[in-house]
């Protein structure tokens, strides 16, 4: 397993960016499995009425489900940041609060019984809205009813809020005065009802806008107000109006500085005002008796503000990505339950904070301390300290005496023992001691009874301490990139046990009792020393992931298919000669890797994997593609590069489902025409910087509609198809190291091209429409012979410059031709008019007409005859036609005239522009 992700506030304040579409979309699983829920959780009023309820086990189940789908919840488990804001911050809330809410409620249905605008329907819909919010749901899940819980979940980045919560009622001031914001982009209909969740809230997050709606402040009962994440330098001074504002969020903004007005908000509880670019807080910021929690991370704070010391209802600090220094006074901020002080180069540990009495959670990663005070004992409440990426090299003893500890994050420092004192944390349920200098671990870790998850990835382990198995609810063990040589039978007594990574080290079998372990739903035993699969893992039913890549293995048992359940297999860089038909009987595999092997053949039986979505075969033995894969109707991702493929059967068009195929460095003598029949398909590669070069594409690839990423890089394309104009779906294309000495007319079609690499290439010229890639954001063209533009103008990789270096080329161009035809009409010989209107191509017709036009000089005949030639010739550019005339005049023999076009054209490019 890669290193834990530091859990310090961003585990559960998660940057708009990360946590919000910007729509009101549901959270990822990931972000929903760091939270622990049980009815502690709720407010007080949720609280009574879950107790009062006769079904509150079914409600206790409900929200176990919403935890982690692969592990089981459990009283063990401490309890996470999530229970510890909700009962230190919530449960402190009187219920004058819970009346206000309802007063609010009370209120808003009253001017709907007035309202006389809106259709009874309307009405009616708008009072079972309202019954929603009093019928305030127990169950905290992302279905929750409770619009003040869910909005509180949301500010505090817990929770997104569902789609189906986007009924609100808008006022008219409000939205007009959204759609006058400056913004890049006028804000549609939908996005505006996207804004308002209810009554009380407005978000509008992501929208580039450059100033805070001032209909913002006309309503009045707005209780939440959400504008991460845009482009706003300043908060306006109606901010105080909004008396009933609980949470502002303003995180990834450009403001400079707060208004003194935002102290006038006394029911403000928690402000957000992460990633901005703010130096100081006025001292009246100390007004803001209701605040609890206060984020501001990451901005250029460097003298700690005065104010927040006189906060006395403040519990949750995030002063992460300042460069400060915590002052002695900060001692009197007495009911600070969180603090987080990340990526602030801090060397030495602030002693202040260990004389903060309720101090549950501490936070310092990412700073350069190298050694903790005597005085950490003295924070007898934590429960969780984050010391990750820093300077340690040793623990003080005094660290064990935090016995409520549950847990503690030392990963990535310098650390090489750990103390027998290690035992007296009994309450430790996290342990992460990775990428540290351990070449030993105490055997007295085995007495932190209660730890379920220990990570001890990248030290010098060469074996594990023997009474471990004693850790009984152990249900995470990390142990990658060490030096064990095998694992012991005692494995078979973690009962809990659901995940195990092992890989990196030297292991050469897998003991059978590892058969015990029935909760096991991954699995990583990839890089070691392992010639034989591992029997004993056809006994784990739960088994989901297993990765064995890296090992020696040349055959598949039988009973692998008992494994029922398994999803993900990594088989990649064994010693497999063929596709094992044992493989075709895991019918729920969605994920194959058989990469790195010497596997030439597919056996027929592979039609039985019906869920298999992504099939790695790269770098095999494959000499012929195999039909048999064709009968894999719902395969998405399919790699066969690195093979000795020569065709391409036209049964592929069975793969309709099929988004990316990589057909990379094989044998093909030609572009495979059957590959374009793939209507689904959103990436093709065909990079052939080993094998077989292709020397152009067919036009039948416009057909791939639906393309979005295409790379034939390493080939020897002279030119793309004129058809590439109709791909309107690709984002990046990618053709270096080709021949290509133009790019077709149509390439100025490609509407969403966002990527493009045409490095080492023959072109000479780009084509002058390019500035309708307005999306067009990496380029290189890097190694060409341009000369329009210079390769010069190209290098900055910009495609300002190079637009309108074009434009100023084509504007010149145009002058000077305008200039050619004017010397040559004035210098046609009335004699050779007639045989050098032919050598214009013009037709019999149009020369009779012009010669019989009695009211024309020779000179105005020329100009007209050129005028015809140019209009049947206006696909070209100026350029082009000047050098067409120039062949015309020759072919001609009026050589004095082409002498003297020539010079004029020589002599024109030599001005510059």
């Amino acid at each position: 397993m890669s290193d834990e992700k530091e859990e310090g506030v961003d585990e559960v304040f998660p940057k708009a960016s990360e946590s919000n579409t910007g729509n009101g979309g549901t959270q990822s699983n990931e972000q929903l499995n760091t939270i622990e829920k049980s009815p502690s959780t709720l407010p007080k009023e949720n609280q009574d009425k879950n107790r009062s309820s006769s079904n509150a086990s079914g409600m206790e189940k409900v929200t176990s489900e919403v935890s982690d789908t692969d592990s089981k919840p459990d009283t063990r488990k401490s309890r996470s940041f999530f229970e510890t804001i909700l009962s230190s911050s919530m449960s402190t809330l009187d219920e004058e609060k819970s009346s206000e809410f309802q007063d609010g409620l009370i209120l808003a249905e009253s001017s709907l019984e007035v309202s006389t605008k809106g259709s009874e329907k309307d009405i009616l819909h708008s009072k079972e809205k309202l019954e929603k919010h009093k019928d305030v749901s127990t169950v905290l899940t992302p279905d929750t009813r409770d619009p003040e819980l869910l909005a509180y979940l949301y500010a505090e980045g817990i929770s997104d809020i569902p789609p189906d919560f986007l009924e609100g009622q808008v006022k008219r001031s409000l939205l007009q005065s959204i759609e006058n914001a400056r913004v890049p982009e006028k804000i549609s209909a939908d996005m505006l009802s996207e804004m308002m969740i209810d009554d009380f809230t407005v978000q509008l997050n992501s929208r580039g806008v450059t100033e805070m709606p001032t209909g913002v402040f006309d309503t009045k009962m707005l209780k939440y107000l959400y504008l991460n994440n845009n482009e706003i330098k300043i908060i306006p001074k109606g901010i105080k109006l909004l008396k009933n504002l609980e949470i502002l969020s303003m995180e990834g903004n450009q403001l400079t500085s707060l208004p003194p007005e935002i102290s006038l908000l006394p029911k403000l509880r928690t402000l957000n005002i992460g990633h901005n670019e703010i130096s100081s807080i006025s001292d009246v910021f100390s007004n803001l008796s209701s605040l609890r929690c206060l984020l501001m991370r990451y901005n250029n704070v460097q003298v700690f503000p005065s104010a927040l010391e006189k906060l006395e209802s403040l519990e949750i600090l995030d002063l992460s990505g300042n460069k400060l220094t915590l002052p002695e006074t900060m001692i009197n901020m007495k009911k600070m339950n969180m603090f987080f002080l990340n990526s602030s180069q801090i060397s030495i540990f602030p002693k202040v904070l260990c004389y903060l009495p309720n101090l549950s959670k501490l936070s310092l990663a990412e700073n350069q301390i190298q050694s903790l005070p005597k005085e950490i004992k003295e924070l007898k409440t934590l429960k969780e300290l984050t010391l990750s990426h820093n300077k340690l090299t040793f623990l003080p003893v005094q660290l064990f005496q935090l016995i409520h500890l549950e847990k503690l994050r030392l990963n990535d420092n310098l650390l090489e023992t750990l103390s027998d004192l290690v035992e007296n944390l009994q309450d430790l349920r996290e342990l992460n001691l990775a990428k540290n200098l351990f070449k030993s671990i105490t055997d007295s870790i085995c007495h932190c009874i209660m730890m379920e998850q220990l990570n001890l990835n990248d030290n010098q382990l060469k074996k594990l301490p023997p009474n471990l198995y004693k850790l009984k609810y152990l249900r995470e063990l990390y142990i990658s990139r060490n030096q064990l040589i095998l694992l012991d039978e005692q494995i078979a007594l973690f009962k809990d046990l659901s995940v195990i990574e092992v890989s990196g080290n030297a292991l050469m079998y897998i003991p059978v009792e590892i058969k015990s372990c029935t909760e096991i739903t991954t699995v990583d035993l990839s890089y070691n020393k392992l010639s034989f699969f591992p029997i004993g893992l056809c006994a784990l039913y739960a088994l989901k992931h297993l990765n064995l890549s890296g090992n020696h293995i040349s055959e598949i048992t039988t009973e692998i298919s008992f494994i029922k359940s398994l999803k993900h297999l990594n088989l990649s860089r064994n010693k497999f000669p063929s596709f094992s038909i044992h493989l075709c009987t895991l019918n729920k595999l969605s994920y194959l890797d058989l990469s790195y092997n010497a596997i030439s053949s597919i056996p027929a039986h592979v039609q039985k994997m019906k869920y298999l979505r992504v099939l790695l075969l790269h770098h095999n033995k494959f000499i012929l593609f195999p039909g048999e894969l064709c009968a894999l109707h719902r395969l998405k991702t399919l790699d066969l590069s690195e093979n000795k493929i020569p065709l391409i059967p036209s049964d592929i068009n069975h793969l309709q489902e099929l988004t990316e195929l990589n057909l990379s460095n094989n044998e093909f003598q030609s572009f495979p025409t059957e590959i374009c029949y793939l209507a689904s398909l959103e990436k093709l590669t065909l990079c052939q910087s080993n094998g077989l070069k292709l020397k152009q594409l067919s036009e039948l690839i416009s057909k791939l509609k639906n393309l979005k990423e295409l790379d034939v890089s390493y080939n020897e394309l002279q030119e793309l198809p004129e058809g590439i104009g109709e791909m309107k779906s690709l984002v990046t294309l990618i053709a270096n190291d080709n021949c290509l000495i133009k790019l077709p007319l149509s390439f100025s079609s490609l509407q969403n091209l966002q990527h493009l690499n045409l490095r080492e290439n023959k072109l000479l010229h780009l084509p002058s429409d390019l500035h309708h890639l307005l999306l067009l954001r990496n380029i290189n063209f890097d190694r060409n012979d341009l000369v329009r533009p210079p390769l010069e103008v190209c290098k900055g990789k910009q495609l300002l410059p190079i637009t309108r270096y074009l434009e100023s080329a084509d504007e010149r161009d145009e002058k000077i031709l305008d200039n050619i035809l004017k010397t040559i009409a004035s210098n046609i010989p009335f004699e050779h008019f007639e045989f050098f209107c032919q050598k214009l191509q013009l037709k019999s017709a149009v020369i009779k007409s012009i010669e019989s036009n009695r009211e024309m000089v020779l000179e105005d005949k020329v100009t007209e005859a050129l005028n015809f030639w140019k209009t049947e010739n206006q696909d070209l550019s100026s350029t082009a036609m000047t050098d067409q005339l120039i062949r015309v005049l020759t072919m001609a023999d009026m050589y004095y005239l082409t002498n003297k076009v020539k010079a004029l054209k020589l002599c024109s490019r030599v001005v510059k522009f």
